[in-house]
């Protein structure tokens, strides 16, 4: 392909009527001033689509216009083009024809980049055109840090064997830049940012080191033989939180700030002695993306609205609950967020602080020094408060302190470790709080689960299992049951999970006066049978169902946040026949 003959981009699309003359004037007088290629200003302008513009480049040039999210690489061949050419030039090696090698590119018409490959590869080149967000996600996924992770874990493995090793002197050396334990870090948080994983587990096992990441709620492990780097790893990471680095005995916390890949990542670092040397795991929190508006959180529009008006009442207390993990607390964050204003004064306690949040008062809560959520309420109320937030209700004093306070003119937002809404009651009433506090104080109580998103590269549709057939006739009849449901079928781009990114399910219980009766002569039972028969009230499996039928999650994920389901899974082991197993449900 002859790529050496000059195109003026601009020329061509007033010529094909895709943009005006005007238009055309306008984007290159914003490149002028920006420098900007003049593709993305009229991209970004709203002057054309990014297709449009690709299969008018794809035309003249006489090259494909190739899918990327569907496109099955070979990664022999993808790794011809080194990261760093292939991020600066927005280029990725796709097929090996014998004769030529197929490169996708974004800006085909760049002839020094093309002029780049060509000697790079040292084969001549064939072109392709492809969306460039696409082929960045498709970068972020395919040259990941594996190798790079055991290559740094090996030269690390050298160091330690090659000489009387001082663990002190290699983890806090004078040149830490070329150090291997350094860039080893380096392209682990690297590759967990590439990958959006939100931790990091470091265990050291009997022969081998185990490095995992949670992404999307699962773990995904890489096995490094070199077990013996773990104690360096340990003690680096020590160093930069300010932990101690020779208590080894005792579990430590702290916390560090790295910026990879352009993006501020906060980290929450915690050690704990096993019998096998000390495992280490480390919260990952993208300071870049910020605290997300309510709406982003994926919460129906009916229940989003009745959300609001509960956190826009000026006292009473609203609960989040669920388990570790999930969401509660950027629920939180995102309501402070609506309700953060200069009339308003916010003032948080909270184990650990976990984004700042501007003009609000954040108190980092801290036991060991007697600065316990109790002792900083009871503060707080005497710093003249309008809204106030928990961390979470973890003892009595705690928990009395939050509600006198929502009974006495302010506004308490907290988190509470239960399964369900109904749950929250018996829980707080356990814990010891009083019944007529309870009734007079609590407003709401938001129960939640995040679930993965079945990927949109490889959705298809599901033939459900008896069982989980069963489930949803049980959970929603007949006709439910007998609808179409979807799962993802594996690709590169969902690392052949068949799911790519989570979202939220809730259910809103708000404490009405036949129901607060309930909670004032402490009958656990009638308050769950009321708050079932509320009109409003839609539980959690039933929410995660509604998504199920909207293609975005699968039934087994709806099914997970169910207990349910266990019990139906229990008699099936008895029972064989579907109807039979729906009878026995």
């Amino acid at each position: 392909m002859n790529v050496r003959k000059k195109l003026r981009l601009g020329d061509l699309l007033v010529e094909h009527k895709i943009i005006s003359q005007t238009q055309l004037e306008a984007a290159l007088a914003d490149q002028k001033k920006s420098g900007r290629k003049l593709g993305q200003i009229l991209i970004e302008n709203g002057y054309l689509r990014e297709d449009a513009l690709l299969t008018l480049l794809s035309q003249q040039l006489n090259v494909p216009f190739v899918e990327l999210a569907h496109y099955k690489f070979e990664p022999s061949v993808v790794k011809l083009i080194p990261e760093i050419l292939a991020r600066r030039f927005r280029a990725i090696a796709l097929k090996d024809k014998g004769a030529t090698i197929l490169v996708g590119m974004s800006d085909p018409t760049n002839i020094f980049a093309f002029d780049e490959l060509a000697r790079v590869i040292n084969r001549p080149l064939d072109l392709a055109v492809v969306r460039e967000q696409e082929l960045l996600d498709t970068l972020d996924r395919i040259y990941r840090q594996s190798e790079q992770i055991t290559g740094f874990a090996g030269q690390l493995s050298d160091e330690l064997e090659a000489s009387d090793y001082d663990v002190n002197q290699l983890a806090a050396g004078a040149d830490l830049t070329e150090a291997p334990v350094v860039k080893l870090l380096h392209s682990l948080f690297q590759d967990a940012v590439q990958m959006k994983a939100s931790d990091i587990h470091i265990e050291p096992d009997d022969a081998v080191l185990r490095i995992r990441q949670r992404i999307d709620g699962l773990l995904h492990e890489q096995v490094l033989n070199e077990k013996r780097i773990a104690p360096a790893l340990v003690q680096r990471l020590k160093l930069m939180s300010n932990l101690d680095i020779s208590e080894k005995r005792l579990p430590q916390d702290g916390r560090f700030s790295i910026r990879v890949a352009n993006r501020n990542i906060d980290v929450r670092i915690s050690t704990m002695p096993l019998q096998t040397g000390e495992a280490v795991v480390m919260r990952l929190l993208d300071q870049s993306e910020g605290v997300r508006d309510l709406e982003q959180l994926g919460m129906p529009p009916a229940l989003l609205g009745r959300f609001r008006n509960a956190i826009r009442r000026p006292h009473g207390m609203v609960v989040v609950t669920g388990p570790t993990g999930s969401g509660k607390t950027s629920t939180l964050y995102s309501a402070l967020k609506l309700l953060n204003a200069p009339q308003v004064k916010i003032i948080t306690a909270e184990d650990p602080i976990e984004y700042r949040l501007p003009r609000v008062n954040q108190v980092q809560v801290n036991a060991q020094i007697g600065l316990t959520f109790a002792r900083v309420l009871r503060t707080t109320l005497r710093q003249d408060p309008d809204i106030v937030l928990i961390g979470e209700m973890r003892d009595q004093e705690t928990a009395e302190i939050g509600l006198r306070a929502a009974m006495t003119g302010h506004l308490v937002l907290s988190t509470l470790h239960t399964n369900d809404a109904i749950g929250t009651i018996s829980r707080l009433l356990d814990m010891g709080a009083q019944g007529y506090l309870l009734a007079s104080s609590l407003h709401a109580v938001l129960a939640q689960r995040l679930i993965r998103r079945i990927c949109e590269q490889c959705i298809e549709p599901e033939q459900l299992s008896p069982l989980s057939r069963a489930w949803v006739q049980m959970k929603a009849g007949l006709a439910a049951a007998t609808g179409s449901f979807y799962r993802g079928a594996g690709c590169h781009r969902c690392n052949n999970t068949g799911y790519k990114g989570r979202i939220g399910v809730y259910e809103l219980l708000e404490v009405d006066h036949g129901l607060g009766q309930a909670i004032t002569r402490g009958d656990n039972v009638e308050f769950a049978e009321l708050a079932r028969r509320s009109a409003a009230y839609r539980p959690l499996d039933l929410a995660a169902l509604d998504f199920a039928q909207a293609k975005i999650t699968t039934v087994a994920e709806a099914m997970r946040v169910s207990a349910d389901s266990e019990n139906l899974a229990a008699d099936s082991v008895t029972v064989n026949t579907p109807s039979a197993k729906l009878n026995a449900a």
